[in-house]
């Protein structure tokens, strides 16, 4: 499985990442894919498979980061308390039967239950046109927004990679990117998965299902007060294969590795 090989040159160079077991994080998940991390104080990237790290694939949810980002840049919306009306169906095949998100609903929550509608209604607004002049400005993703429907970060040829994804995520922590101070402090708020004494997680999943797979992401990044840590999980399983475990895989994978790292407890 490509999700268990490490680059030897890693090993040799970092004493570090010698101590990372990867196999160990993916030995309850049987899925191919991989775990990109940037440790953000030692300067070094750690990959289970550096070369699943820079293969794209579509981002899914985890588009929402930037999507939320351009949406409060353009004014689509005033901020993350924004309540978007709802549409009144959508395509159960394409989404799944999810009773429970059918309702107006903030932009908060929608980016937290992963309300696909809510940032599909967003984009019929922002139009490509304006998506594709921040998405180069970011460097994010593959530039390619010929898909004809407007859920491109789910279907078609728009695609990111894993280091891509992490390297998108150091320049929200940054800065560095075209959006204001205000609309990147939103986001980081919105992206709080989990606080304690010792750190902050923000984060956000991602689920497709393409080509005969199912595509799905954790990413995102653990901030202590002595180091930051950035990672990007992407695993793949074939659609037909039925694994109830492949959603919080995503996420377990991701964890034992930030334990080993410390970075999490």
């Amino acid at each position: 499985m490509r999700a268990l090989s490490i680059s030897i040159f890693l090993l040799l160079s970092h004493p570090l990442i010698a101590q990372l077991n990867f196999p160990q994080a993916f030995q309850n998940c049987p899925f191919e894919g991989s775990v990109t991390i940037y440790d953000y104080g030692k300067q070094r990237w750690l990959f289970s498979d550096s070369t699943d790290a820079l293969r794209s694939t579509q981002p899914a949810s985890t588009f929402k980061i930037i999507n939320l980002l351009i949406a409060l840049e353009t004014k689509t919306i005033q901020d993350e308390n924004s309540i978007v009306k709802w549409v009144g169906s959508t395509d159960t095949t394409l989404y799944g039967y999810r009773p429970e998100i059918y309702k107006d609903m903030s932009v908060k929550e929608a980016f937290e239950v992963s309300a696909g509608w809510v940032f599909i209604e967003l984009a019929k607004k922002i139009g490509k046109t304006r998506y594709l002049r921040y998405l180069k400005r970011c460097g994010y993703g593959n530039l390619n927004l010929s898909e004809p429907g407007d859920d491109f970060w789910n279907f078609g040829p728009f695609g990111i990679s894993p280091k891509n994804q992490v390297e998108f995520l150091i320049k929200v922590h940054e800065g560095r990117l075209p959006f204001s101070k205000r609309n990147l402090q939103i986001l980081k708020s919105v992206m709080v998965n989990e606080r304690s004494p010792n750190y902050t997680l923000r984060a956000k999943t991602g689920w497709t299902r393409v080509n005969g797979q199912d595509i799905g992401w954790w990413v995102g990044y653990v901030e202590r007060r002595d180091n930051l840590y950035f990672f990007a999980t992407r695993i793949v399983k074939p659609r037909a294969e039925r694994h109830p475990s492949f959603g919080q895989c995503r996420k377990d994978i991701t964890r034992t590795i930030l334990q080993q790292l410390q970075a999490i407890e």
